[in-house]
């Protein structure tokens, strides 16, 4: 089921129209979101299904990149993860990777269902945990077209490890046993920040990069957003190895955007899942760090992302240059 409001037109030249929407998954919970449909539409469009990354909220810049890419003459899907904003689901503020890709999955459908959209041309984008999820995505569901990846998490285990001393990771274990007999006892789940700036606080992202760059957003962009995740979402990050996928993505033509100094989603992961992805794929290396493609590489990446879609779903444009 879907339901939409009414349309909001975007851009000073009202090349974009944009209207709230919502849809059903398969476990019944309602998602809630953007539809993105460039104004002058007469045809059935291809389509891409955008989300957010870990704890993150539709609002947080994603919208830029969802309506970067409609201007270049496609339908964009953009909603709030179960659990998150928006969107329904219990409990909140838990991101349980594998119910967000079922989701994505979901979202393809409820684009299929579209009267706006050419079902046979839809692909995805994803970012940073989103950008693992595109991974998985794209490798189990061979509706998806193209992908768009930036920044991508590869390894939870090995992207864990590095934020947690290895002297404290018993500890951490403990914790996860305990919440989770007292999950079964009836209590509440256990939530801890899901940002600090101190890399040893009681944290799920203890890390002065990500702490900053929190700092710098718009309020306005943080007002569905809360900074707490819960215990047990830390936790399914350590079980989560997309990078498992990425040789079952071809022939689905792949672009990867990797930050040489990303020390969060770990380059050197990223380099070396890239490697092992089979063709077709394209990668883009940038000299920055993970959020690097959030802020001095924002819009390169916006239209880097349109570029890719127009050119596999649309038919269109020849790739851009690197910077």
């Amino acid at each position: 089921m879907a339901i939409g409001s009414e349309t909001e037109v975007l851009r000073r030249d009202g090349t974009i129209r944009r209207r709230d929407v919502e849809f059903q998954t398969d476990d019944g919970l309602t998602l809630r979101g953007w539809l993105y449909v460039p104004a002058q539409a007469t045809t059935a469009l291809p389509a891409v299904v955008v989300t957010q990354g870990f704890g993150g909220v539709k609002e947080q810049y994603v919208d830029d990149v969802a309506e970067t890419i409609a201007g270049s003459g496609l339908a964009v899907l953009l909603y709030d993860h179960r659990n998150f904003g928006t969107s329904d689901g219990e409990p909140r503020q838990e991101a349980d990777p594998w119910a967000q890709i079922r989701d994505y999955r979901t979202a393809i459908t409820y684009l299929e269902s579209l009267p706006e959209v050419d079902a046979d041309r839809i692909g995805v984008f994803g970012s940073s945990y989103a950008g693992g999820h595109a991974i998985v995505v794209t490798a189990l569901d061979r509706r998806v077209k193209c992908v768009f990846v930036q920044v991508p998490i590869i390894s939870g285990y090995r992207n864990g490890v590095r934020f947690v001393r290895s002297d404290m990771v018993a500890d951490l274990r403990a914790r996860f046993d305990a919440d989770r007999r007292a999950r079964f006892a009836g209590e509440a789940p256990e939530t801890v920040p899901m940002i600090a700036r101190d890399p040893a606080a009681d944290a799920a992202l203890p890390n002065v990069e990500v702490y900053d760059w929190y700092q710098t957003i718009e309020p306005w962009r943080l007002e569905n957003w809360r900074n707490e995740v819960t215990l047990r979402s830390i936790e399914m990050w350590w079980e989560y190895e997309p990078g498992a996928y990425i040789e079952r993505m071809s022939p689905t033509p792949m672009l990867m955007v990797i930050g040489a100094e990303d020390a969060l989603t770990v380059s050197e992961e990223a380099f070396a899942a890239y490697d092992r992805a089979r063709e077709p794929k394209r990668l883009v290396t940038l000299p920055t760090g993970h959020f690097g493609v959030y802020v001095e590489y924002k819009e390169y990446c916006e239209q880097l992302a349109a570029d890719w879609f127009a050119e596999h779903l649309l038919g269109e444009r020849e790739p851009i240059v690197s910077p």
